[in-house]
């Protein structure tokens, strides 16, 4: 298992998390219903997808973050402290701490 919650962490129903690569998530954060949060990339050469191969990049969620349901965040990216990600975002990008993100993609609206 490559998933490190910290202290007061909130999960909501339905939240996936594959974590191919590390997932660490900090304490006092809260995840809404239905959050994802997907480590593994598919290669775009057919054949290597064939292959079976399969890369992962680490997912990084700093202290007291919110995460508003069926967002998404993808591999790579890191979520600063007490940053907030609108429902329904598509994370694709790196998130300032105290920043709120909404959209698909994920795009500022607020920094703090």
């Amino acid at each position: 298992m490559n998933i490190s919650l910290g202290s007061g962490v909130y999960l909501n129903s339905g939240c996936v998390i594959l974590d191919s690569a590390s997932v660490s998530i900090g304490d006092g954060t809260m995840l809404g219903p239905a959050v994802q949060i997907y480590c593994p990339e598919h290669h775009r050469d057919m054949m290597l997808r064939k292959a079976g191969l399969e890369r992962a990049r680490p997912v990084t969620i700093g202290k007291d973050v919110w995460i508003g349901g069926g967002a998404v965040i993808l591999g790579g990216v890191t979520v600063g402290e007490g940053a907030i990600i609108g429902a329904g975002a598509v994370v694709t990008r790196s998130v300032a701490a105290g920043a709120t993100v909404v959209g698909n993609p994920a795009r500022p609206v607020r920094q703090s």
